[in-house]
């Protein structure tokens, strides 16, 4: 199977503590999982005490549950991000090895593969995903070629035959073509127009965010109105749910604060900085809105609420300005999206569940956005299968009880955009590439030259990355990448039977061989 890519700019269930009772039936928890998109770390006050741009519904989340100060995505980019926290999986062990997906691309998700909507719909749940979907699907083309899709035909292979039960959104990113609406397997409208190509490049006269690329749009598709509209579907799906004695599991994949950067007419200029921070007041009161919906049910003491964000900040949120403005969206962390630099993957994470977290506190141990299936499983009551969530660990003994010491994960694995790998363990990160594997100094080529082969940061000391201790620490390097070979080898992280990755591994990462 091929797969159209962007590159962009060239398990195992720990044990869980005899208190803990796993819900069935009635008593499931409701689970609302709300994924920003390219929200840095330090653009959430809650995180950043020298924040410019205030967040307080969600820190309202943070401060109401656990607050993971040390959680990571899979990637430091959209695809493979997504994929890891629908399958509990490393992206790179399917066949996208680099890049993310576009609008046209097919399913990344294998049919053979296990979902966490099908785990939570095995055990009694009602699923929705409303938003980005960003994993493919098959179109259905008259002939070959992006220029020859069927919009008035379903889709196949998409969220509805993946898991969820109810799907609306689109499968690219909003600024990737095609520009159409699908709910559940049917477009919602017929192209009606071309959208032309709005990429003022970053730094140029003009520039504002606004930026997407040129493609056939649906007669009902706005950029401007997709967020609100998403926040309004997920609002009513929150209503009619709670009035059905089965639990339901809501996926709300935002579209921002991506580009095109398109706050409302409302939050135009509020923030004072530019569009980006404009728009993350904007989504930041959707978000509280939102959970009112939820308290409004007289459901929220059972619900689950999860937000974090699918990677670091992009460059296009114009970083420039927002430092001079005193804002740092990485916070005191290196790099940004598409990077194995801290900013790139170390992600704002808050799980709220007013019923079993009475006491708000904050897990410092390093986590995975991966870890959510095996969490979720856990309070299923789902037994996790050999050829299931291989790279995914049960957060329930840290979530339950504040100051837990006892490590979760092993190890944590990250690639960047160009599908460079990194690992983490404990204090120290090795990163298995000269730079930082994606958009920020020094970028793969010629910004390289000179430098040694591999980066070993010790993140306890230097948490900004700036020390790289390869020369003084060979046995630590060696002892990571050993783990790193171990991981790719074995096919999965956790404790288990041997799995098979899938697709060719590029050169690059065939460090190991």
């Amino acid at each position: 199977m091929k797969f159209n890519f962007f590159l962009f700019g060239l398990g195992t269930l720990t044990a869980i503590p005899s208190c803990v009772n796993m819900h069935n039936g009635s008593d499931a928890p409701n689970i609302v999982f709300i994924l920003a998109d390219d929200l840095g770390y330090g653009d959430i006050s809650y995180l950043n005490p020298e924040s410019k741009i205030k967040t307080p519904n969600i820190d309202r989340i943070a401060k109401s549950g656990v607050s993971f100060t040390d959680a990571h995505t899979s990637s430091a980019v959209s695809t493979p991000t997504r994929y890891g926290i629908l399958t509990g999986r490393y992206s790179w062990r399917s066949e996208l090895k680099s890049g993310v997906l576009n609008g046209y691309s097919p399913a990344l998700i294998p049919e053979s593969r296990k979902t966490m909507p099908q785990m939570l719909k095995e055990k009694g749940y009602t699923t929705a995903c409303i938003g980005k979907w960003h994993l493919g699907w098959k179109w259905n083309n008259i002939e070959k070629g992006n220029d020859s899709v069927d919009y008035s035909k379903p889709i196949t292979d998409g969220p509805t035959e993946r898991g969820f039960d109810y799907f609306f959104g689109f499968n690219g990113s909003l600024d990737m073509p095609p520009y159409v609406y699908v709910e559940n397997d049917m477009p919602t409208s017929q192209p009606d127009r071309n959208t032309s190509g709005n990429n003022i490049s970053y730094g140029k006269p003009g520039y504002d965010g606004s930026m997407w690329r040129e493609g056939p749009t649906g007669s009902d598709f706005f950029h401007s109105e997709c967020t609100p509209e998403f926040f309004n579907r997920a609002g009513i799906y929150i209503k009619e749910k709670a009035l059905q004695e089965r639990p339901y599991f809501l996926y709300l994949a935002l579209p921002s604060p991506h580009t095109p950067i398109l706050p409302s007419d409302d939050y135009k200029g509020k923030s004072g900085i530019n569009p980006y921070a404009d728009f993350i007041m904007m989504i930041d009161d959707e978000i509280g809105r939102l959970l009112n919906v939820i308290e409004e049910t007289g459901k929220s003491s059972n619900t689950i609420v999860v937000f974090t964000s699918d990677n670091g900040t992009a460059p296009w949120a114009d970083i420039e300005t927002l430092k001079s403005k005193g804002h740092s969206t990485s916070y005191i962390y290196r790099g940004h999206k598409a990077d194995l630099y801290e900013g790139g993957h170390r992600v704002p994470c808050f799980f709220k569940w007013p019923s079993r977290v009475k006491k708000p506190h904050t897990v410092g141990q390093t986590i995975c956005l991966n870890d959510f299936m095996a969490t979720f499983a856990a309070i299923a009551d789902y037994k996790i299968k050999d050829n299931e969530a291989e790279d995914s660990y049960n957060l329930l003994p840290a979530i339950f009880t504040p100051g837990y010491k006892k490590i979760i994960r092993e190890a944590t694995v990250n690639q960047s955009v160009f599908g460079n790998l990194a690992i983490r363990k404990g204090d120290w990160k090795l990163l298995m590439t000269p730079g930082s594997g994606g958009w920020s100094f020094p970028r793969p080529g010629k910004e390289e030259e000179g430098l040694p082969a591999v980066q070993l940061f010790n993140l306890k000391d230097d948490p900004s990355e700036q020390k790289n201790l390869q020369a003084e620490h060979p046995e630590i390097v060696n002892e990571l990448k050993e783990l790193l070979i171990k991981y790719i080898d074995e096919g999965r992280s956790t404790p288990g039977v041997p799995q098979k990755n899938e697709g060719e591994f590029p050169e690059k990462l065939k460090f190991w061989k």
